[in-house]
């Protein structure tokens, strides 16, 4: 292995080529694929349990990475007739690959309020991101745009009788 004394000495130090498309991609599309293969293949209920199956793989992951790949994967907790939680890769998902309204709303929705043009619609916890996402992918031509927290939406509408015509909408798909 050349040392500081070789670079001092004029020789220069060969460096590996590295391929335009880096490892870390490669390794992150892997590491993606195989969090889909578990997700789709058991239950998984915390993103802790999901770190420790990963790590059986050869995967050690920190929260954070793994936060990360959950939303770009578009997978979300969704909650269980027992009352628990698991995480699922929604079916039927649109063409920007984010899961639709129809198959979210009703898993998360709790209640919908609203005033002149603006609707608030409340969610179970971490609810309102893939909800907010879902309902822009749908461009409807009356809804101006969405803010989502955790577990709560602002709906900005066009018009107080847009609002009216988009909560109906809401309403219907979420007790579908």
């Amino acid at each position: 292995m050349p040392t500081a004394s070789h670079v001092q000495r004029g020789q220069a130090l060969a460096l590996p080529a590295r391929s335009a498309v880096s490892s870390g991609m490669a390794n992150k599309r892997d590491r993606q694929a195989t969090i889909r293969q578990l997700i789709e293949g058991r239950p998984v209920e915390s993103q802790e349990e999901l770190r420790k199956l990963l790590l059986h793989r050869g995967w050690d992951v920190t929260q954070s990475t793994l936060s990360r790949d959950l939303r770009e994967l578009r997978i979300a907790r969704v909650p269980m007739p027992d009352g628990g939680a698991r995480y699922a890769v929604a079916a039927g998902s649109a063409d920007d690959g984010s899961p639709p309204l129809d198959a979210l709303l009703p898993h998360f929705f709790t209640q919908i309020d609203g005033v002149g043009e603006l609707i608030v619609l409340h969610t179970l916890p971490s609810g309102a991101q893939p909800i907010g996402e879902a309902l822009d992918a749908e461009e409807w031509s009356e809804v101006i745009g969405t803010i989502a927290g955790d577990d709560t939406i602002l709906i900005v509408c066009r018009s107080s009788t847009a609002r009216e015509k988009v909560m109906r909408r809401l309403k219907a798909l979420a007790e579908a």
